[in-house]
Parts: C-alpha cells; structure tokens; sequence
C-alpha cells in the first residue's frame, strides 16, 4: 500500500502502474470536502516519492466516480474575506496540478457520474475512459458560481473554447458518447473493463505509441488562438449567453469573462486568474442564495426519505377524474412506473385523460427523451375504466375531479367503500378545507391533502396536506408516492389556501390594489418580471384562468377576512365578469392570438383598460421601488404567518414550497431567504411605510420581536 485514507488509498496493482481510488468513508457518495482535499495533496506526495512507478490509473469504488464538492462546507467558505477563498481555491489546485505533473502517465476510469470538482479531478489527468452510462460535467453555474478547480482553464484547452463555454456557462450533465464526440474523454469502455481499458491506455504511453507529454502540454499551455480569433470566440459567446442567462445570474458570463483573460496564459497563472474570478462570484448574494436553496432541498428530500421508511408500498395507484389534470397525474405516474387505474363517469372523460397522457408520453419522443416501445410501456400502465371494478386492489387513490366541495365530498364517500380499509385516499384541492372534505368518511385517518400543480408533469412541487385526524401513514405512503413519481413533496398543515395558495393571494392582493389605485397593470408585470419572477402577475392570473383565480380569491377572502376579503369589485372580477378568463379562452388582461408558427402569444387589448376604467381611482406612475414593495410585503408577510402557524415546518420548507410552486425568483432564495437579506427590521421599517394600505402589510409581533432581536430566518 502506497498510502491509506479515509477518503483515498493508492496501491500498486501491475507492472509498476499504480492505481489512486476513491472511497469516501462513511458516504454513500464520494465528494471534494476538506478531508478528501487533504488527503489527494498526501497521496500525491507518495506518488512523487515512490520509486519505478509507470503509471497511475484514478478510479472510484462508489458507484458514482465524484459527485463534485462537498456544499454542505460551502456557506462557511463562501461566508470568508475574499482572499482566503483564492488561497483556499489555490491550495486546491496544487493538488490537481501535483497529479497533472507525475513523471508519468496517468489515466481516470470514470463511472457512474463525474460533476463539478469531480470532473475536474478527471481533467488533470492526461486521458480519460468512461463507461457508457456515465454522464460528465460542470454545473458549477447553478449554484450561482463557475469551476473553481482549474475547470475553466483544463476543459477550454482540452475542447476549445465553444464546447468549453457550452459545458460550463450550460452547467449540463453530458453523456458518454457526447463527452467523446467533443474530446472530453478519449474512450467509451464497458464499467467491467473500464481499469483495464485505462491500463492498456498507460502501456501504450510507455510504448511510445501515445504522446501523453505533448497532450499535457497542451492542457498546461495557452489556448491555441490569435488575439483576433480569441477576440471573436469570446465576445460572442459572452452576447449569447449575457441574453440566456439574464443580469439576474451573473456566474456564466463572468465564466467566459475569465476564460477569455487567461486564454493567453499557461496553466498557473491561468488558475490565479481562475481562483479570483470564482471568489469574486463567491461572494454574490446570488451565489448564497442559490447555495441556499440547493441545501435546502438536500433538507427536503431528506425528509421524505424518512417519511418513507414509515410508508406503505404503492404497487398500483387509481386517479379518479380523467381531465387535463386526471390525465396528467396519470402520465406521471405511469411515466415513472407506478400503474395506475384512471375512472371518470363518461367515455368522454376518459378519451380526455388518455389524449392528455398520449399528448404528453408523444412529446417526450419527439424530443428525443423516450423512444416508441417505452412509450408503449407507459401507456399500458394506465387502465381506463367507468367503474370501481378493480379498486380493491389500489393502494393510494388520487382524487381530481372539479374543485367543489359538495363533489368531491360525494365522490371521495363513494371511493371510501370501493377500497380496502388500508387504502390511503387524496384529494388534489387547491383551495378546499381537508378537515372539511374528511367530515364525512368513515376513515379520514386514512386521508390527505395531495396538492398538484398544472401542468403536472413540469411542476416539481406536491404539497401533502395534513389534516387534524391524518395518520401518519397517510403522510408517509403520500409522500413516497409523490417521491416515486419524479416530484418533490412538502407536508403542510390544513388551511384556507395550505402553503403555496394561501401565500399566492396576498401576492394578487397587492396587484389589484396597485391597479385600483392608477399603475398600469402592464408597467407591473415589466417590473415584476424584471425583479426575477418568470411573468408578472397580470400574466399569471391570465395563465392560471381567471375563474379558478376568483374562486380560490374567495375561499381565502373566507379564511382570512381581516386581510384577504377586498371591498368593492377589483381587477380581477371585473375581468370573470366580462368572461376574459385568461387564456383558455384567449383574452384576459392581455389578448392571446396565436403566431405563424402556432405557437399562443399576448398581445395588448385595449379593451381591457376600457373595462377597468370604474375601478380605477386616479392615474399614478408608481416607481418601480414601490410596485416591488407593495407586491413583495404582502407575500412575505403571508409566508411569515404561515411559518408562526405551523403550517410549514421551518424556512427551508417555506421557502422551497414557493420557488417550486409558484417560481419564486431562485436567486434570491425564497420569501424568508429574501427577508433575511434584505434584514428583518429594514423589512419591518419598509412594511410600516404601507401600513395605511391595510393588514396584509401589518407585521406580525413576532417579526417584530425577531427585528427588535438581531434575529433572522436562517442562521
């Protein structure tokens, strides 16, 4: 043995080739933290001092080669003076050039996946071979920062620079065959032979039959263009990316702004100017806030990892109600392999469920994501039927017809003695009480809240819902069904509204009372849409339908009268009285034709503004400070009592509930995250600059005293 971690070993194993594993103890993955750092500089040292040593192959004994760094150790990091994060990134990188320059050749056999530091790992070495279901990459932009581990400055000299600002500016996965298409890895091998294949790769070198100098040079030298072709390369990847990544997300095209500064300079100085550029993106709110969120949903799926230990399985699940949205549930399900019976009352219903599912399953094809017999597989997974048949043998019923308590009640009661007694039964309400839809069961232990988001099958978010007789069980079963459908589920208390609807309208809330009050609802989207949300909120009430938007407007005037119930006749009755619904009916505040290539647009109608004239009072030109200001208090606020009240668990859930059902702008963190930033007691001193425009602006005594206190969401 030539060195013995806890994280790395390196032993010879023939012919003088040496082989540097990694097996991060105690991990179910293996990860760049301090530990692993420390010790690759160690064994590093080992391999320098052994004698007669030819080669050295770097492979991984997880079932994944390196997941990337350890983010867990990031918000510290990241926390520092600028200077110690470029030392840290520094001292780093001496142990990836350390094994860069063995008097060696060196191979890395990657398998499973190879993200971020862990890729980076494979690019210090001279060659790389990969298993065919390997997937290699720098995703460092999604978290609001770009390769720290000499990533920019390796893989642009490797690829050149339009595959090098494609891999990272993207932050994509990629597979085998594209890594080997662009000269990421040199070949595609069997995982049973993958140190074989890395082996015979170390025997050629020391044959001569492969330069492995000459290909390190290169990687350690300056990127092989003139200033007028490096010129050309960068300045128009930068315009390109500027325009998909948006101001609010800084990391890609500071990304290519430091490649193009070291393209002309070999590879130590190159990774200072590496090591600059990642703290000074480090250090952005953005970068935090997006470090943030990631943690958080390492917090989530954690949890509903240990709600399934408690859970039971779902071999066969039912949708009751086969709409866009039964049919939806159905797709998904089917889609990620739970079968699943689909009943409505009409054939009509039914052809409408499975034309959703096929609609779906289609375009899944024609991009390229599923080929025709998985296509089949899934559709035989849905079992139409009129009747309760086969019900005795579903395990979790997924209830989604009209969103009408007496309906619903009716319909669930009906269910109740088609199934067994452990049966978990769901409702898929957005707005309806579950303590109310549970009055009539005869097991309401066995029921739940199980929340979809439209279009099912793009919205991660599932909010399970508790209400006061809910077993355990219930939750636990729901939740892993949710898992095992590809979403990600948050349990939230019963109320008007749960988590994400019951802090949406408040949101509107302070829409309609901007409109009452003289903005021009289109000068509020731009603003809205420019603070980071995907469309402004004339937009999205249009795109959710204004129908639904003034039923759930009055279930939550109901369940919150001193804040939510609005006097008098707002923007949006005055658009459900005249029947502009949105677009499913293709004209609300905006009017919705469709373009040349089919595809629906908006497109401003005048009459809209003519049918708001008698609730408008008065003509203002709001700043822009002011429109965020009145349409973000409310949210926040609403978020902030939802906490108070138990109806999530903690800010992680909160905040993660409203980036995944609503899309909350991502960096900036989350409603509690942006509180925090902006500092409880400024938020409070803002929030009491509008307290004239009624409760939904009042702070709570509690963020009061959290103010008063120091005190913020998140430590």
């Amino acid at each position: 043995m030539i060195y013995e971690g806890k994280a790395i070993t390196v032993k010879e194993i023939e012919g003088g080739i040496a082989q540097l594993d990694f097996d991060l103890q105690g991990e179910s993955v293996n990860k760049f933290n301090r530990l692993t750092l420390e010790e690759l500089h160690a064994a590093t040292d080992k391999l320098k001092a052994k004698k007669g040593l030819k080669g050295l192959v770097v492979t991984s004994s997880k079932d994944s080669f390196i997941v990337g760094a350890d983010i867990t150790e990031f918000t510290e990091l990241f926390a520092g003076p600028e200077e110690d994060l470029i030392a840290n990134n520094l001292k780093a990188n001496a142990a990836f050039s350390a094994i860069e320059d063995l008097p060696f050749p060196t191979v890395t056999a990657i398998n499973g996946i190879a993200l971020g530091g862990g890729f980076e790992m494979c690019l210090a070495t001279d060659y790389r071979v990969i298993d065919p279901r390997a997937k290699v990459g720098l995703p460092e932009v999604k978290l609001g920062i770009f390769p720290g581990f000499g990533g920019t400055v390796r893989l642009s000299r490797l690829v050149g620079v339009d595959y090098a600002v494609e891999w990272i500016c993207g932050g994509s996965e990629n597979r085998a065959d594209k890594a080997l298409k662009v000269g990421a890895v040199d070949a595609v091998i069997a995982s049973e032979k993958l140190v074989e294949g890395a082996v015979d790769l170390i025997r050629q070198c020391n044959e001569g039959k492969l330069d492995y100098q000459a290909r390190r040079d290169e990687k350690k030298g300056k990127i092989k263009l003139n200033a007028m072709e490096s010129m050309m390369a960068f300045e128009t990847s930068e315009a390109f990316v500027a325009g998909q990544a948006g101001r609010n997300y800084p990391a890609p095209v500071e990304a290519i702004k430091v490649m193009q500064k070291h393209a002309g300079l070999t590879r130590d100085k190159a990774i200072e100017v590496e090591a600059k550029g990642f703290a000074r993106m480090a250090k952005t709110n953005v970068a935090a806030c997006l470090v943030g969120l990631f943690l958080n949903d390492q917090a989530l799926k954690k949890k509903a990892r240990a709600w399934s230990k408690e859970a039971n399985e779902v071999k066969l699940a039912a949708v009751l109600g086969a709409g866009i949205m039964g049919g939806g549930v159905a797709f998904q399900s089917a889609l990620k392999g739970t079968p699943i019976l689909m009943k409505d009352i009409n054939q009509d219903g039914i052809a409408l469920g499975l034309k959703e599912a096929k609609k779906l399953l289609t375009k899944r094809i024609d991009k390229g994501k599923m080929k025709p017999d998985q296509m089949a597989d899934a559709l035989n997974n849905i079992t139409p039927t009129l009747n309760y048949g086969d019900f005795k043998n579903v395990d979790l019923v997924v209830e989604a017809v009209v969103e009408n308590p007496k309906v619903k009640d009716a319909v669930l009661c009906e269910t109740e003695d088609a199934v067994r007694e452990d049966t978990i039964l769901t409702s898929n309400t957005s707005t309806i009480s579950i303590d109310k839809l549970a009055a009539n069961l005869k097991r309401p232990e066995n029921f739940c809240g199980m929340h979809f988001f439209n279009p099912v099958h793009m919205m991660p978010l599932v909010e399970v819902i508790r209400g006061k007789k809910t077993s355990d069980r219930a939750i636990a079963t729901t939740v892993a069904y949710a898992k095992a459908m590809g979403k990600t589920p948050i349990v939230v208390s019963d109320c008007p509204g749960f988590l994400v609807n019951r802090v949406l309208f408040p949101y509107f809330g302070g829409f309609v009372n901007l409109v009452r009050d003289g903005a021009d609802f289109q000068h509020v989207d731009r603003v809205m849409e420019k603070f980071g949300w995907p469309m402004g909120p004339a937009y999205l009430l249009d795109v959710v339908g204004m129908d639904t938007g003034k039923h759930a407007g009055d279930v939550m005037a109901e369940g919150f009268p001193d804040r939510m119930k609005h006097e008098g006749t707002t923007a949006i009755d005055v658009m459900f009285d005249n029947d502009r619904y949105g677009q499913k009916n293709g004209k609300g505040f905006y009017k919705y034709e469709q373009d040349r290539k089919g595809k629906q647009q908006k497109v401003v109608d005048e009459e809209a503004y003519k049918l708001l004239e008698p609730v408008v009072q008065g003509k203002n030109d709001f700043s822009d400070e002011d429109i965020i200001a009145r349409m973000m208090i409310p949210l926040c606020m609403e978020t902030v009592r939802c906490l108070e009240d138990d109806i999530v668990e903690d800010p992680a859930d909160a905040d993660m509930g409203l980036i995944f059902g609503i899309g909350f702008p991502p960096f900036r963190g989350g409603a509690l995250r942006y509180i925090d930033d902006m500092g409880v007691d400024k938020f409070v001193e803002l929030a009491d600059k509008f307290a004239d425009l009624g409760a939904l602006y009042h702070p709570t005594e509690k963020l009061r005293e959290m103010a008063k206190n120091g005190k913020k969401f998140f430590a």
